[in-house]
Formats: C-alpha cells, sequence, structure tokens
C-alpha cells in the first residue's frame, strides 16, 4: 500500500504518542497537584500514597539531579513546587506506579500542610497590585494626543474576551525510555522538540546529546502543546532517569483540561478618533491579559497582540498599550492566533461603536479605511500592497454584499421572532516567529539506492498536512514522483535545535529547508546526468521521475542514482534555511518582524431567536489570500477548521472558575464545543497570485482564518440590535444562549 501521511490519518491507522507500544516493565506516572490557588506548604505526607498497591516511588523536587526549573522566556517555572504554590492544579509531586490507575489512585492519596495565601484571578486586579510578567510595553504611530482634536467622533468602551480550552483530540502525553548509554529517549505529544529536548536536559542535569526527543505526530495541538507539553515530557523523563524503567505519563480529559493552560483572556479599553469624512485619525487601546501563574509564552503573546492591534486598518495615530498581568490561575499559553484575535476584536469593537454612534453601517467604515499600499504599521513595516482592499472588493462582489444588506433588512422588517444579522471581517495576519531567532530550519535528506527518499525537519505534523507538504515540496524538486518521498518523524537526534511548528511557520521554513536540501542532491546529480544525457547540465531537467534534455532522451530516476552511488556522487544533504531580511529591536519596537502578511475578508450572516434567546451562524464566505497554493484542498480544510474553532470561541466555549479558582468547565459535558450541527455553511475563494511570499509562492494558512470567527459575534449582536437598541459600552465573549437571552430582555 503506498505510503501517505494523509491516507495514514483518513483510514486511522495513523499511530500517534498514546498508541506506542510500550516497552516491557514501563511504569505509569501521575502528579499530585495543589488544591489551593495560592498556598504555602512544608511537608508532603506520602505514606497513604505508598501503601496504595501498585506505586513505586513517590518523587518530588528534591529527587530532581538538575534544575527545578523548566522556564522558557524567563525563569521561574519549577517542574515540581516547592514550599508555594500558585494556582489549583500546580503539581507538587509525581507518583509512578505498575499501571495508569494506580499513579492515579496513589496522586490522590498525597497530603500536605496546605497554608492559604491571598488569591487574584482578575487581570485588572492583578495591575493594580503590580502583578505584572513584565513591564508593560507601548507600540505607538503618529502623535495620538494631538489627533484628538481632529476628532469629530471620539467613541470608548471596554471589552471582556473570555478564554478557550484547545481540546486537541490526543491529550497530553509523553513516553521517556533510559538508554544504556545513561542517556534518553523521550516519545513526546510536542509541538516544540527542542523545548523538550532543552527543559529535559536542564532537570536532568544530562547534556543534550544523551538524550534524543522523537515526535511521530500529535492528535491535535492548536498552540496547547507548544510549551505546555514540557512539563509532562519532564515528569516522565524525571521518573525514568530515577527508576531506570520506561515511565508514560498520560492525562485523561478531565485532569487534561484541569491542569493545562488556556487562550489567555484579555480585558481591554479603546478609543477611536474619526474625521467628518469618517477617516480613522486616532485609536488608543490598553490591554489587560490575563496570563496565570507563570510567563509561558504570555509575553510572546502580548507582543503579537500589539502587532496585530491595527489589523488591516490604515491608522495613522495609534497608542497601543499591553500588560501581562499574573494571576492564581494555571499558566496560560498558545493559542491558534498566538493573542491576534484578541487585539483584533478590540479594534472591530471599536469600529462597530463609532458606526452605531454614526448612524452608518460598520462595513461602510471598514472599506472606507482599509490599508493601501505604503501605509504604515505601528511596528515599522509598511503595507507592500492593496490585497486587503482587493480581497474586500473581491468578497462584496461575488457574494453580493449590497444585495445580502438588502435581504437582511427586508427580513427583519417582516417582523416575526427571528432576526438576521451580516458582519464582515477583513485580515491583516504577519507571518513569521516575532523573535527573529527562530525564523530558521534544518532538513536532512537521503536518496537511498533504490531511488526512495527520506526526508526529517523539525516541522510536527498535528493535523494541519505540513507532512505533506514538505513531501510534495521535495518531489516538485526533484522531480519525482511523490510516492517515492517519505517524510520522516521529528527528532532532535536527526535535526538539531528547531523551531516550534507554530505561527503558521512550519511548512514556510521546514519546507524551504527541505528544498534547499534537495537542490543540494541535484548540484551533484546534475552533471552526472548531463554526461550520461551527452548534454549541457544547463539542459538537464528533473521531471516525471527521469531526467530529461531536449530532444527526449532520458534516464529513469532509479537508474540515475544508481550511477551516482556508483560514481560516489552525494546521495545525502544537511540544508539549513533562515528567513532572510528579518529584524526586529524590541527596545525601539521598530523593526520587520514579518516575512509577508496574509490578508483576506470573511462575510458572516447569523440568526437569533429573540424569545428563546438561540442564536446560530447561518453562512460565512471568505475570500483568502494564499498566494500560489500548494493544496487549495488542503488549504480550505484549514480556512474552514479555523473559522468555526473562532465561532466556538465566540459563541459557546466559556471557561468558568469557581471563587477559590478551581475550573468549573472541566468536561466535555459542561464546556461545549462546536459540533457538526454548530458548523455553518462555508464559502471559500482563494485569492491566488504570484508576489513575494513563502514556500514556492505559497502563503501560510494555519492561523489567520480564525480572525474570520470573530464575525459570529458581530453577526449575532447585529442580529440582536435589529430587534431592540443594545448597549455597547461593554463588549463580552462568549456571546452564549444564555447571554443572548439576557441582553435581549434586559435581564
Amino acid at each position: 500500500m503506498t505510503y501517505s501521511p494523509l491516507a495514514l490519518l483518513a483510514r486511522g491507522e495513523a499511530r500517534f504518542t498514546g498508541d506506542l507500544p510500550l516497552p516491557p516493565g514501563t511504569l505509569h506516572a501521575m502528579v499530585a497537584t495543589s488544591p489551593q490557588a495560592h498556598a504555602c506548604f512544608n511537608g508532603i505526607d506520602r505514606s497513604a500514597a505508598l501503601a496504595e498497591p501498585g506505586v513505586v516511588a513517590v518523587l518530588t523536587a528534591a529527587d530532581i539531579p538538575g534544575t527545578n526549573d523548566i522556564g522558557n522566556l524567563f525563569r521561574g517555572e519549577p517542574l515540581l513546587a516547592v514550599e508555594e504554590v500558585h494556582c489549583v492544579g500546580e503539581p507538587y509531586a509525581l507518583v509512578v506506579a505498575d499501571s495508569a490507575d494506580a499513579a492515579w489512585r496513589g496522586a490522590r492519596e498525597l497530603r500536605a500542610d496546605w497554608q492559604p495565601l491571598p488569591a487574584i484571578f482578575d487581570a485588572r486586579a492583578a495591575y493594580a497590585a503590580g502583578q505584572l510578567i513584565q513591564p508593560p510595553r507601548t507600540f505607538a504611530l503618529g502623535d495620538v494626543d494631538a489627533a484628538w482634536a481632529s476628532c469629530t467622533t471620539v467613541v470608548s468602551g471596554r471589552v471582556e474576551l473570555g478564554s478557550a480550552e484547545h481540546v486537541y483530540m490526543e491529550t497530553q502525553c509523553a513516553l521517556a525510555i533510559p538508554r544504556d548509554d545513561g542517556g534518553l529517549k523521550i516519545h513526546s505529544a510536542t509541538q516544540s522538540p527542542s523545548g523538550v529536548h532543552k527543559a529535559v536536559a536542564a532537570i536532568s542535569g544530562l547534556p543534550m546529546h544523551l538524550i534524543e526527543v522523537e515526535v511521530e505526530r500529535l492528535g491535535g495541538g492548536f498552540g496547547g502543546k507548544e510549551e505546555q507539553a514540557t512539563p509532562w515530557a519532564c515528569l516522565a523523563a524525571l521518573a525514568a532517569l530515577r527508576l531506570r524503567r520506561p515511565v508514560r505519563l498520560q492525562l485523561d480529559r478531565p485532569d487534561d483540561m484541569r491542569l493545562t493552560g488556556k487562550r489567555h483572556p484579555y480585558s481591554a479599553d479603546y478609543r477611536l478618533g474619526l474625521d467628518a469624512q469618517g477617516n480613522f485619525l486616532a485609536y488608543e487601546a490598553t490591554l489587560y491579559q490575563n496570563a496565570g501563574c507563570t510567563a509561558d509564552l504570555s509575553t510572546a503573546i502580548l507582543e503579537r497582540s500589539l502587532f496585530h492591534a491595527t489589523n488591516a486598518y490604515r491608522l495613522p495615530n495609534v497608542r497601543v498599550t499591553a500588560a501581562s498581568c499574573r494571576t492564581n490561575l494555571p499558566s496560560n499559553t498558545a493559542f491558534r492566533g498566538f493573542g491576534a484575535p484578541q487585539a483584533i476584536f478590540v479594534l472591530e469593537a471599536a469600529i462597530r461603536r463609532a458606526a452605531r454612534q454614526l448612524g452608518i453601517t460598520p462595513e461602510s467604515l471598514q472599506r472606507q479605511n482599509l490599508l493601501h499600499t505604503g501605509d504604515a504599521f505601528p511596528y515599522g513595516m509598511t503595507a507592500a500592497d492593496d490585497r486587503a482592499t482587493a480581497c474586500w472588493d473581491e468578497l462584496s462582489s461575488h457574494f453580493d454584499l449590497a444585495g445580502r444588506q438588502q435581504a437582511i433588512a427586508q427580513f427583519n422588517a417582516s417582523g416575526g421572532p427571528l432576526r438576521k444579522g451580516l458582519t464582515v471581517v477583513p485580515v491583516c495576519f504577519g507571518i513569521s516567529f516575532a523573535a527573529t531567532l527562530l525564523n530558521q530550519a534544518e532538513a536532512l535528506l537521503h536518496v537511498y539506492a533504490d531511488g526512495s527518499v527520506s526526508i526529517t525537519t523539525g516541522a510536527v505534523d498535528m493535523g494541519q498536512g505540513v507532512q505533506h507538504r514538505i513531501r510534495r515540496v521535495v518531489a516538485l524538486t526533484l522531480g519525482v514522483d511523490e510516492a517515492r518521498v517519505h517524510v520522516a518523524s521529528t527528532s532532535t537526534r536527526s535535526v538539531a535545535n528547531v523551531s516550534p511548528t507554530a505561527a503558521s511557520t512550519g511548512a514556510d521554513l521546514n519546507g524551504e529547508a527541505a528544498r534547499q536540501a534537495a537542490l543540494r542532491i541535484l548540484a551533484g546529480l546534475r552533471p552526472l546526468a548531463a554526461e550520461l544525457l551527452a548534454c549541457p547540465p544547463a539542459a538537464v531537467v528533473f521531471a516525471h521521475d527521469a531526467a530529461t534534455q531536449a530532444d527526449g532522451r532520458r534516464i529513469a530516476w532509479p537508474e540515475l542514482i544508481v550511477a551516482a552511488y556508483a560514481r560516489r556522487v552525494p546521495l545525502s544533504a544537511l540544508a539549513h534555511y533562515a528567513t532572510p531580511g528579518l529584524h526586529f529591536d524590541p527596545s525601539a519596537n521598530q523593526g520587520r518582524p514579518f516575512a509577508y502578511h496574509v490578508m483576506g475578508a470573511a462575510l458572516v450572516e447569523a440568526t437569533v431567536d429573540v424569545l428563546r434567546g438561540t442564536g446560530r451562524i447561518d453562512r460565512v464566505a471568505v475570500v483568502h489570500d494564499v498566494g500560489l497554493s500548494l493544496d487549495p484542498t488542503l488549504d480550505r480544510g484549514q480556512i474552514e477548521g479555523a473559522i468555526v474553532q473562532g465561532i466556538g470561541w465566540m459563541t459557546s466555549e466559556e471557561i468558568l472558575y469557581d471563587e477559590n479558582g478551581r475550573l468549573l468547565t472541566d468536561t466535555l459535558a459542561s464546556y461545549k464545543i462546536p459540533d457538526l450541527y454548530d458548523a455553518p455553511a462555508i464559502d471559500i475563494r482563494l485569492r491566488q497570485d504570484a508576489g513575494a511570499a513563502g514556500l514556492l509562492g505559497s502563503k501560510a494558512v494555519g492561523e489567520p482564518p480564525l480572525i474570520y470567527g470573530l464575525g459570529a459575534y458581530f453577526a449575532l449582536r447585529a442580529a440582536m440590535a435589529a430587534w431592540r437598541p443594545l448597549p455597547d459600552e461593554v463588549q463580552q465573549t462568549p456571546l452564549t444562549a444564555e447571554r443572548i437571552f439576557t441582553q435581549l430582555h434586559d435581564l
């Protein structure tokens, strides 16, 4: 049967970390966690846990041979708590047993002497108390203070954006296996193999060359396994190192939901000023990010919020300040969009408040103020083209925006319990890691004697199809059939110092490194092929599984490889790629942090039953800028999934904690993700054109489309406003059925 990464998934044959066969003698581990949001503890009573049948050991921070710190951006993130805990669910001990059930039972038998301390759960309260991960940052452009005097309309308001659970299908999981050389091999469900690699080296005290981290694929990630897969791999590694036996740690769904971080909730204040013609003149916002109890990736996420605070709009005078606030909740983390959706929502809320005050449609303000070529972003880049306007206009004409507005107005005028609403959301999303050093990748390519090809990169496939894209790029570059190319699992032994598969850069970085490796192979094969075909090297074309020349003579790929081996031509290549032209000075908040921007626009329609308080998203129509798509079907799937995920965040997914910081929505019975019945009709037009972009002219498609899901909130609000005027001084998400009902009926 022909190998295909997508076919394995479709047939249900793909193997994930939790499916790996366990070596003989494998133990299982589970953490004991804090029941307090903030507390000191002096001692741990292990007696009941050790008396539990099957329990082999209880490990604490004292058993860590290296450094008890797995912080990435900042130090101060202990693997196991010592003397003080900072959230409900923080691990303070590890129970190891001969079965997962025994480890789970033993973990719940551990006791500590808890002495509660004051706790903070609200970002604004943390800001007022000076509890910050780092000092606030400000991105600015023009002179905001002077611009207010020229504004004829000024609106202000507040936004409260809720959190969201990742709900990846595969929960956090790791398997650590001791090696006979004293090292460790770790199978980890992580988006960041090198992040796990460095952290395990730190806690174990081992050099990195004695540690190997391997990742075959993930059963979903969405950012939740970029940084937060690390502690579970480290805990399994600690137990395996101490007990010299294989150890697996896998969370069940409720524990995964309780113990891991989520999308950052934001609270924000905004002020938007316009001139008499409706042009945006000034925008000011303050963003309060609820980081949770440790830094994790919060400051990087906050920076991305600042980068995207102006979305696809021309704003000549801007000042956006953002603060990462430390609270006593589990540390929040990366999530698809990485802080950009929160900042974009704030500006979209401000635009709609301005439109209401002016008595015009939001769409007229939006279209008038879209970016044009040369318009400046607050961080030093300028818009490279007019794609924002082009995407909007194509959406408007192809999907008949004016006609849909008229039809909805007529429907609402007819009366009855149903009301419809419409909104448009544009997108301008920068592609690259904001941290310049992460924009690099390596690829190792082997051509075997039979002509088959193996490629290893740092890219982790988590359902987004990155292996499929890399496979296609290598096949196109070598001119061979895709069936000849195998994308091997990611391993830190094969490719080192890899960047996380995140920020929609997986294909751009790793695919380009793979292409460069393939070009190195061709550089060695071309002179040989020219000799065999009796033509100049420049005349050789690699295509259709052969090397050919103009008169039609050809040598089949397998024959060429046999000849190459006989002539001692290199058939392996290691290539490194670093995105050119990137730079950013965080002290001045200026530079060129992105390789390019992805543009697009979405038309979202919704219906609300004003008596029942229920709402549904009827249709989403999208024009999305993909450059020269490598796989339109895959791109459409990514866009559809991102939209539905965004709709869920805006409408049904509500994270609730009690007054003591305990998660209430800790099962999929109490936390409502969108299902098939919630998914609207989605019409997608891929805008394909050439231009400086990513891999082979394509553009990233993983994160930007999630922004379209924000339209669910605004379309529902538009439908509600068609029945009765709604206060919009404060906008709060998600817009659940309960909130729809209470706002409609002023409860």
